[in-house]
Formats: structure tokens, C-alpha cells, sequence
């Protein structure tokens, strides 16, 4: 895939996840309510707000950015999965912009990650630096 448009893309899922932060650091009414309907308020909130802000950051780092990608997989199959089975695909009335923005952000970190898989070192080769 041209070079250009993994960039913008890594760049789109950064600013998906940056733009979703203030809800959560600021306790937005909204925020606190889903996070409640699963039972982690406040705590899983703030939890997944810092580990959002640090995929993000991963993901615009050229050498991280597979690490960025796959942590953005394994927050977002986590927010999708609440969705579908805890709050609904709809939250409080938004017409469920929340979930397809979760599927859109999902689908644009697995392209990054397909893209990076090269820079993936095995499990125990120690040959692999940074």
C-alpha cells in the first residue's frame, strides 16, 4: 500500500482516539453513563483513556506503530463487544455514531497492522532491536 496513505491513516485512528479522551478525562455525562452500564466507572474510564492516549501516540511513531495498531485492536474489540452484548449499538440516542466510528477506528488499525506485520518481531528473537 502506497506509504502515504498508511500515514494518513495512522494519523485518522490517532485523531479518532485523541478526540474521544475529553469525554473520558472530563467525566462527560455520556461517558460516565456507558462506562457505568458495564460496571466500570471510573476506574475502567481512566484506564482505557490512558491506554488510548499511549496507542495513540504508538501509532504515529513509525517503529511503534504496529504496537500502537494492535493495542487500538484490543481496545476497540473490547468497546465493540460492549456494544453488542452490554449497551446497545444505539447510546443514548446517538444513533449509534459511537459504535460505527468503533468499527471504522477497528478496521483502520487492522489495515495498519496488515501493513506493518513485517516490523513484528517474533516472540523470542532476540536478534530483533528497536
Amino acid at each position: 500500500m502506497k506509504k502515504y496513505i498508511i500515514i494518513t491513516i495512522r494519523i485518522l485512528i490517532a485523531i479518532i482516539l485523541v478526540q474521544t479522551l475529553r469525554f473520558k478525562f472530563s467525566a462527560h455525562p455520556d461517558s460516565v453513563f456507558i462506562f457505568s452500564q458495564v460496571g466500570l466507572e471510573p476506574f475502567g474510564r481512566v484506564s482505557i483513556g490512558i491506554m488510548e492516549l499511549i496507542a495513540s501516540i504508538l501509532i504515529l511513531i513509525p517503529r511503534t506503530a504496529w504496537i500502537g495498531a494492535g493495542l487500538t485492536l484490543g481496545i476497540i474489540a473490547g468497546a465493540i463487544l460492549m456494544h453488542l452484548t452490554v449497551i446497545g449499538i444505539e447510546v443514548n440516542g446517538d444513533g449509534g455514531s459511537l459504535f460505527f466510528l468503533a468499527i471504522i477506528t477497528e478496521i483502520l488499525s487492522g489495515i495498519v497492522l496488515w501493513d506493518q506485520r513485517k516490523h513484528i518481531p517474533y516472540l523470542f528473537d532476540i536478534s530483533y532491536k528497536l
